[in-house]
């Protein structure tokens, strides 16, 4: 339909539901309002913790470190991410089927930055991996490889490679003309947009697939080589400094990265099910609050540093 002269697209989570296609969430009635109040925490949570991590390394020097800084792009994504998904998913909770509409250039924007968000999650945590390896790997020369320079680097090629894959991606389905105004997927991506389409989308298909395997396999297999090696350095060290000091910090890497891979990994075999179309829009949803909230929290738990600076807040305001 077209609203304003603007083309408009309804979103498909429907609350309550009233489609005979059967893809609307059962949401409905005193539930659609716990829906909104869990969404809403979470998002408060999720800027809240993430934005504070963000301002935590900048004011404390002690968290001037590599890592932190590294972990500071990490937060910067979760708070870019969800500030674009969950609002608007708040919003449709609450208008009813027919309202819940969005323009197009406004869906391009929102599928670019959900899948910059997407990929970006995996480039920022290679660059971390990078950076634990050359910490547990060659701690001697670490200051001298880990320079101001060297983040500086692997951050803009973090974001850098997202951008420049993201933008293919999109720039190949802004191409296509649309004969279809209605997408059943819970916010914008670049499946649903090129689907509007009724053009030949293999370009888009054949792209779309080659951008996965090649992320997935330089994600994985970066992991792989650099916790092998890491693993090595370990099993050759006698140092039980070392080891521990390796369990602590690579555990909270790993955990970080099992977290955003396996909720990805649920969207993408959900997929693969119609029959499960509303365990794939919650599958969704969760994986953009629950990597945003824990991140920021399992970094805060393992990071002596900022338990240190917390410590030290405590001790400064008086209290017992």
């Amino acid at each position: 339909m077209f609203v304003g002269g603007v083309e408009q697209f309804e979103s498909s989570i429907n609350f309550p539901s009233r489609s005979e296609e059967g893809f609307s969430l059962n949401v409905s009635g005193g539930s659609r309002y716990a829906a909104f109040l869990s969404i809403l925490l979470s998002f408060v949570f999720i800027i809240v913790a993430n934005v504070g991590v963000a301002v935590l390394v900048f004011l404390d020097k002690s968290l001037h470190q590599p890592m932190y800084l590294l972990l500071c792009s990490l937060s910067a994504n979760d708070v870019l991410g969800n500030s674009v998904v969950l609002p608007r998913v708040l919003l449709d909770v609450l208008r009813p089927p027919a309202d819940r509409l969005i323009g197009y250039y406004e869906c391009v924007l929102q599928a670019f930055i959900i899948h910059m968000f997407n990929t970006t999650c995996h480039t920022v945590l290679m660059a971390m991996a990078f950076d634990r390896y050359v910490a547990i790997g060659n701690p001697l020369r670490y200051s001298a490889i880990m320079t101001n320079r060297m983040v500086m680097k692997l951050t803009v090629g973090a974001w850098g490679v997202a951008l420049v894959l993201v933008g293919v991606l999109l720039g190949l389905t802004v191409r296509l003309s649309r004969c279809r105004t209605f997408m059943r997927s819970l916010y914008c991506n670049n499946a649903s947009l090129f689907l509007l389409s009724c053009e030949d989308v293999f370009i888009n298909n054949a792209y779309g697939l080659s951008f996965t395997v090649v992320l997935f396999t330089a994600s994985i297999g970066s992991m792989v080589v650099t916790y092998t090696k890491i693993t090595i350095v370990c099993l050759t060290s006698k140092s039980t400094t070392l080891n521990r000091r390796a369990l602590k910090t690579c555990s909270t890497h790993l955990l970080v990265y099992l977290i955003m891979f396996l909720s990805g990994m649920i969207i993408i075999i959900l997929q693969r099910f119609p029959q499960y179309a509303e365990e794939k829009k919650i599958a969704a949803l969760l994986f953009h609050i629950v990597p945003g909230a824990l991140n920021p929290v399992i970094y805060g738990m393992q990071s002596k540093e900022i338990q240190k600076y917390f410590s030290r807040t405590d001790g400064d305001s008086g209290l017992p």
